[in-house]
């Protein structure tokens, strides 16, 4: 069973209670994810390889996941929240 994303937010537009913003990606596509994701797994190995490639320096002002949109997907696609 997995959860549905709240969509792709630009600009400034203020993350809800509970979540938060990733960026995926060559284009840095903002994904908004329920913080529940954060335990899962999967979604620890991202974390992982983000602590590797960026350590705690995200530019973007939420978290930096160094994978692909698809990939990223597939994984999130397949977190239980």
């Amino acid at each position: 069973m997995g959860f549905g994303l709240f969509g792709v937010k630009r600009g400034r537009d203020v993350v809800p209670k509970g979540c938060v913003a990733v960026y995926v990606g060559e284009n840095m596509k903002r994904f908004v994810i329920p913080i529940g994701c954060l335990n899962q797994p999967s979604f620890q190995d991202l974390l992982s390889k983000a602590e590797e490639e960026f350590g705690y320096h995200h530019p973007m002002g939420g978290l930096t996941i160094p994978c692909s949109e698809d990939s990223f997907l597939n994984i999130i696609s397949s977190v239980d929240s």
